[in-house]
């Protein structure tokens, strides 16, 4: 049974019906109505600070959610299509090309950012492949406390 995070506003759903995937286009989210969910094959339950970043299968960013700003001062019209390697000056990029090339997740990897004022911060970063067509994957970015 498959489960979706909506990349927004964090809202968790199940498809425990089957109907979800039948047509082509992804599901929306039934809370804020954003234009897609991420699927999952093990529901996740992030933490309350954690942001999301969704990027394409050359991992470009499409979509931030909350949390990101308030994690790294980038509002989401500053990272739309950058690398996000080179976005966040992630300070390894390993976990991201074993998800892309195995399609395996990738968690609890303690990594440091570099944030929209140039300060280094450190993160606990959770990556998840893409199960569609598209590739890709999810970056869940957690504030190391």
């Amino acid at each position: 049974m498959p489960f979706f995070i909506c990349p927004r506003c964090k809202n968790r759903e199940f498809d425990s019906d089957g109907r979800e995937g039948i047509t082509q286009e992804p599901p929306s989210c039934h809370k804020c109505d954003f234009g897609f969910m991420f699927e999952l094959l093990e529901d996740y339950y992030p933490a309350q600070a954690t942001g999301f970043v969704v990027c394409d299968q050359d991992g470009r960013i499409l979509a931030s959610g909350r949390g990101i700003f308030e994690l790294s001062g980038f509002e989401e019209p500053d990272l739309m299509g950058r690398d996000v390697v080179e976005a966040f000056s992630l300070s390894d990029a390993k976990p991201i090309e074993t998800v892309r090339e195995w399609g395996v997740r990738q968690q609890g990897k303690e990594l440091v950012i570099r944030t929209h004022a140039g300060l280094a911060k450190k993160v606990v970063a959770d990556f998840f492949p893409a199960y569609d067509d598209d590739g890709g994957l999810l970056m869940a970015l957690t504030p190391e406390s």
